[in-house]
């Protein structure tokens, strides 16, 4: 087991006090249950607005990181993108253009509350190479699968 330190992964923030995050805390720990689990890091998203906040643990793992790399790409080109959107659980979307004519951010929990969130964050220059740099620290750090670090960029 590979000790990673704990970083934000996913900051995004306005100076309004809206606020997405996503936080690596660590290497998630297995049971000998889930032992046949691929490796996996124990992360935790939250929310933060003037009115509405919320937060939610949830694993993460090579693929996952591997389909932020993607959805970094999509929003470079100009094009909106999901993230974490197959399955059950949270999805994360980012509108580079939202309803109030700036980016937003748009959290969807379909198992238990049903709830979608909608954050509009201003956003700075530079956002998406701070974020490929943020993923490219972790993925340096954390190679469960003994491999060559992934490219993020």
């Amino acid at each position: 087991m590979v000790d990673v330190a704990p970083m934000d992964l996913v900051l995004l923030e306005d100076g309004e006090g809206n606020s997405v995050s996503i936080s690596v805390l660590g290497e998630y720990p297995k049971s000998h249950d889930e032992s046949e689990l691929p490796p996996m890091l124990r992360a935790l998203i939250v929310l933060e607005t003037p009115f509405v906040g919320g937060r939610e643990e949830l694993p993460l793992w090579n693929s996952r990181l591997e389909e932020w790399a993607r959805a970094l790409d999509r929003l470079e080109a100009g094009e909106d993108a999901g993230w974490m959107t197959m399955g059950s659980g949270l999805s994360l979307f980012i509108r580079l253009t939202g309803e109030r004519d700036c980016p937003e951010v748009v959290l969807e929990e379909v198992n238990r509350s049903m709830v979608t969130v909608r954050v509009p964050i201003a956003l700075p220059d530079g956002w998406i190479a701070d974020h490929r740099q943020r993923l490219r620290t972790l993925m340096d750090a954390w190679n469960p699968d003994g491999l060559a670090p992934r490219r993020t960029d």
